[in-house]
């Protein structure tokens, strides 16, 4: 057996020293706690969300509600929790209509004749003139606010962005070697792209779907803020901050000063955690 270590030198660290630095860890910490409050919210909350009870509005945070409750006597909590749900579902639904035609897109346009990668380009601009708020105000005219909409239309205000970062990723992969020797083996075009340019492309993947997830949660807040995401019989952050807004200056010094727009904070807060752990993964 060889000696790899060095005479008098220290022995080579073949594990590698991989240390995690501390936004990593806040940002995962912080988007486990959202997952872990939406996925908890199937099975149990404090009190039911949708009760109404006229006799004990506008509370602050006490034992019995932690949080305290809306205008609606509503416990926060539980609406927060079952919201995370909504954001969570909205978000990961959004992103994953993004991810699986905008990355088709991109690689088809990067392997395709000259003329195709400029017309997904063209696309691409067109869609990107129309952001996620008007495309959600043009389908709610004619199918109606819902929460599907609001996925619907910030998905597809995804898709030129994701089709864009494959298709240069894409471009830069197929100018290696080993590409070029997969095309000279005689290796179809659709198997070059699943074992050679899709995975080498998976990174700038993840990190732009981190991204797309924070704004897909602004954008689903936003949408349901003006009326056109979710309904209001269904708890979302956005419509909550909406209700709650009203209450910000009114009687102040009295109990309804106390009413925070608790969503906020729970926005920012998974918004911030996506992006620790992007910025890390962009290394």
């Amino acid at each position: 057996m060889s000696d790899l270590t060095a005479p008098g030198g220290p022995a080579p660290d073949l594990a590698g020293d991989r240390s995690y630095p501390g936004t990593l860890l806040v940002g995962c910490a912080l988007t486990g706690v959202v997952v872990l409050l939406a996925l908890v919210s199937f099975v149990w909350t404090p009190y039911d969300p949708g009760l109404i009870d006229g006799l004990h509005r506008l509370q602050g945070p006490s034992g019995e509600h932690l949080l305290g409750t809306d205008k609606f006597g509503r416990d926060e909590l539980s609406r927060i929790m079952v919201g995370a749900r909504t954001t969570v579902f909205v978000g990961v639904v959004a992103v994953g209509l993004s991810v699986l035609v905008g990355v088709p897109l991109g690689i088809l346009g990067a392997m395709g004749p000259r003329w195709l990668g400029e017309l997904v380009g063209r696309l691409g601009d067109l869609v990107l003139a129309f952001p996620a708020l008007l495309l959600a105000i043009m389908l709610s005219a004619v199918y109606g606010g819902s929460t599907l909409t609001a996925m619907i239309a910030i998905g597809i205000a995804g898709i030129p962005t994701f089709a864009r970062v494959t298709r240069s990723g894409a471009l830069g992969v197929l100018r290696s070697d080993y590409v070029l020797a997969a095309r000279s083996c005689g290796l179809s075009a659709p198997a070059i792209a699943v074992r050679h340019v899709l995975p080498n492309v998976s990174s700038l993947i993840i990190v732009q779907a981190s991204v797309a997830f924070a704004m897909a949660i602004l954008a689903e807040a936003a949408l349901s803020f003006l009326g056109l995401g979710t309904p209001p019989d269904v708890p979302s952050w956005g419509r909550m901050l909406q209700e709650s807004q009203e209450l910000l200056f009114v009687a102040p010094g009295s109990r309804g000063c106390r009413a925070r727009p608790s969503p906020s904070p729970s926005s920012a807060s998974t918004c911030s955690a996506t992006a620790c752990a992007t910025g890390w993964t962009r290394g």
